[in-house]
């Protein structure tokens, strides 16, 4: 059975080495959301450096999920200290505990203060799509995936939570009856 692959990317307003207090909260809260996705039901894992080396993405050893990368819009940094950037890639057993996780509790509520943290682009915020079951995601697959999504508008390839596919490519809903 395929799996759900999730790539969320996000230009930050100042860099993740700004010692500001949003910056901090940012770090904070972020956190806290990753414990709490980790023990999500249906998660299956994240994009992690193999040395856990925090806010460096271009240096850093990703393992499997392969050499870092970033759409072409981003402009800002790409050092330790100048880099300006969120970005996740994950792995989960189907569409709706991915959404689950995404759109309740703790992430519900960073995602409430996204525009403190985050400049808004005109682009895409996050894709997802379908994997294979026992393949790993790149996160060159996401930045391609969020770049086809942004040029096309959602397909069976690459779609979002409002606007899904099932694995056969048939359009479905990912949202609870609760939340459309």
């Amino acid at each position: 059975m395929p799996h759900l692959a999730l790539y969320t990317f996000g230009v930050l307003r100042s860099p993740l080495a700004d010692p500001g207090p949003l910056t901090r909260e940012f770090y904070a809260r972020g956190e806290a959301v990753y414990r709490k996705i980790s023990q999500h039901p249906g998660y299956l894992g994240h994009a992690e450096t193999t040395n856990g080396t925090q806010g460096e993405f271009f240096e850093a050893d990703w393992g499997a999920w392969g050499e870092f990368a970033v759409p072409t819009w981003y402009d800002k940094g790409r050092t330790a200290d100048t880099t300006a950037l969120a970005a996740t890639l994950s792995l989960w057993t189907d569409l709706h505990p991915a959404f689950d996780a995404v759109y309740t509790g703790l992430h519900r509520a960073a995602l409430n203060r996204r525009h403190d943290w985050f400049e808004r682009t005109g682009h895409p915020s996050h894709v997802i799509w379908w994997v294979p079951d026992g393949a790993i995601p790149t996160w060159q697959d996401g930045v391609s995936t969020l770049q086809h999504l942004h040029t096309h508008a959602p397909t069976p390839s690459a779609f979002t939570f409002h606007h899904s596919f099932a694995p056969e490519g048939t359009p479905t809903k990912s949202m609870p009856k609760s939340q459309r």
